[in-house]
C-alpha cells in the first residue's frame, strides 16, 4: 500500500469517525447440550470461556500495532432455544444469566444467541424461551436476545407475531431499556455480527471470527467532493469508499482469526451510526440532496446508498456477509433524531425505507400506552416488507412508560436518545388474533 493510502486511512479514523465497530466471535454449543440443565451451563461456560479466552487481549493488540480503533468485542452462540430443548426446564433464565456470567469473564461487551427460530411453527423449547426473555434480559446486562418469525421460503408465523408483541410489552413493565437488547427478525442470517440480533447460526462452523465495520462519517466526507456531479457518480464514489472500509475490516478480521487459531467468517459493511457528530446516515442522505432525511425522495437515495455499499464490500472481500447496508435507527442517529423530532421523519416513512436498507425498525421509542396489538401490527408489517422481498428485515421497538409524543427516552453511550414518535390510534387487534399464518409468497418455490 502506497503512503497516499496509508494517510487516506489515517485521516478517516482520526477525522471522519471510522471504526471496526465490532468482532464477534460465533462459538457453537451443540456439543454443550444435556439433559441436566446444570450440566449444560457448566459446559457453555467452560466452551465460552475457552474458545473466547484470549479474544479481547488479541483485538485490543491489533487496536494499538494498525491504529485502528475496535469499538466492540462480542460473542454470538448457538440459538438457545435449540440447546435448552434437552433439559426440560420450565424457564430457561438460567442459561441466559449463563452466558451472562461467561461474558464478563473473558470481557466481551455483549452476547447474542437467546433466540428462536419460529419461523414455520414452535418447537417447545422456542416456547419456553420466548416465554422466558423479560426475566432473562431483567437478570443480565450484557446478554442480547432475538426471534425470527417470519421467512420468504415459509410465510410469517403470526402466532409468534402477537407472542412477541406482548413479550415487548412485558419487557416495558420490567425496564423498557431491556427492548433495546430484542429483536424480532424476519429472514435473519446465522452470521450476523452485530446486536441484539447476532446469533450463531447450526451451518456454521464451531468457532468464527466475523468483524463488522461502519464509516457513515467517511461517506459523507467523500460525497462533500462531488457537489452537484450525477447520481452515477454519487453511486460510484461511495462504492469506491466502501471498498477501502471493507480492506480494513478483512485485514483486521484475517489476522484476529489466525491469532485465536478459528476460521475467519465474513465482513459486514454496514453504515451503522453512532449519535456523534459527523457520523450520521441521515447526513449522507443529506449530502445526496435531500434538505431532511424523511422528505420525498429519502428512499430512492437510500436505495442507492444500501446498494452501491454492497457492490463496493463485495469487490472488496470474498466473505461479506451478515446484514452489510445501511442502518437507519430513530435513535443513535444525530440526523434521524432531529428529523423525527420536526415530525419530517415518521414511522410511517422508516417503514418504507427499510423496504430498501438492510434492516428495519430499529431503536424506535413509541408511547408507553401503544397496545401489545399494535406493536405485533408493526412487527408483522416488518415481517412482509422482508418476505416479499426476500430480505432481512427486523423490529426493536421501545414503548416508554408514561410518555408520549413529544418526549423522549435517553438509552446512553452508543444509543444516544430517541424522541416518541406517533403511532396509528386505529386498532389493529382483530387481525393480530386471527393468528395461523400468512403463507409463503409465490415466488419463494424455486427448487
Amino acid at each position: 500500500m502506497d503512503l497516499r493510502r496509508i494517510m487516506e486511512t489515517v485521516n478517516m479514523i482520526d477525522n471522519e469517525n471510522l471504526d471496526l465497530r465490532t468482532t464477534t466471535m460465533g462459538i457453537s454449543l451443540l456439543d454443550c447440550i444435556d439433559s441436566d440443565s446444570d450440566k449444560a451451563c457448566q459446559k457453555i461456560y467452560d466452551k465460552i470461556t475457552t474458545k473466547a479466552e484470549n479474544l479481547v487481549k488479541v483485538v485490543k493488540d491489533l487496536e494499538t500495532e494498525y491504529g485502528i480503533p475496535i469499538a466492540n468485542k462480542r460473542i454470538t452462540v448457538t440459538p438457545i432455544s435449540l440447546i435448552a430443548a434437552a433439559s426440560g426446564d420450565s424457564d430457561y433464565v438460567k442459561y441466559a444469566v449463563t452466558l451472562d456470567k461467561a461474558a464478563k469473564a473473558v470481557g466481551v461487551d455483549l452476547i447474542g444467541g437467546f433466540s428462536a427460530l419460529v419461523h414455520k411453527g414452535y418447537q417447545n423449547g422456542d416456547r419456553v424461551l420466548i416465554k422466558s426473555i423479560p426475566e432473562a434480559l431483567k437478570a443480565t446486562e450484557r446478554v442480547c436476545s432475538s426471534v425470527n418469525v417470519g421467512s420468504t421460503r415459509s410465510g410469517i408465523n403470526m402466532d409468534a407475531v402477537k407472542e412477541m408483541g406482548q413479550i415487548v410489552i412485558e419487557n416495558e413493565k420490567i425496564n423498557p431499556l431491556n427492548n433495546g437488547n430484542l429483536v424480532i427478525f424476519c429472514n435473519a442470517v446465522e452470521d450476523n455480527p452485530f446486536m441484539a440480533g447476532g446469533f450463531h447460526g447450526v451451518g456454521e462452523s464451531d468457532v468464527a471470527l466475523n468483524v463488522g465495520v461502519s464509516g457513515p462519517g467517511v461517506v459523507k466526507k467523500a460525497l462533500e467532493k462531488v457537489k452537484g456531479e450525477s447520481m452515477d457518480v454519487v453511486a460510484e464514489t461511495i462504492k469506491q469508499t466502501a471498498f477501502k472500509v471493507t480492506r480494513m475490516g478483512q485485514l483486521v478480521g484475517q489476522e484476529a482469526s489466525k491469532r485465536l487459531g478459528v476460521d475467519f467468517g465474513i465482513v459486514d459493511l454496514s453504515l451503522a451510526p453512532t449519535p456523534a457528530q459527523g457520523d450520521s446516515v441521515a447526513n449522507i442522505l443529506e449530502e445526496i440532496g435531500l434538505e431532511s432525511v424523511g422528505t420525498h425522495g429519502t428512499t430512492a437515495a437510500l436505495a442507492m446508498l444500501n446498494d452501491a455499499v454492497k457492490k463496493g464490500g463485495i469487490m472488496a472481500c470474498s466473505h461479506v456477509g451478515g446484514l452489510s447496508g445501511a442502518f437507519i435507527p430513530e435513535s443513535e442517529d444525530a440526523g434521524m433524531i432531529a428529523a423525527a423530532e420536526k415530525g419530517i421523519l415518521t414511522v410511517d416513512k422508516l417503514e418504507a425505507m427499510t423496504a430498501v436498507c438492510s434492516v428495519g425498525l430499529d431503536m424506535i421509542a413509541v408511547p408507553g400506552d401503544t397496545p401489545a396489538e399494535t406493536i405485533s401490527a408493526m412487527i408483522a408489517d416488518e415481517a412482509a416488507i422482508g418476505m416479499i422481498n426476500n430480505k432481512t428485515t427486523a423490529v426493536r421497538v421501545i414503548p416508554v412508560p408514561g410518555k408520549g409524543v413529544g418526549d423522549s427516552i435517553e438509552f446512553g453511550g452508543l444509543f444516544g436518545y430517541a424522541p416518541i414518535m406517533p403511532v396509528h390510534k386505529e386498532s389493529s387487534a382483530a387481525m393480530i388474533n386471527r393468528g395461523g399464518r400468512i403463507p409463503a409468497p409465490v415466488h419463494s418455490f424455486k427448487n
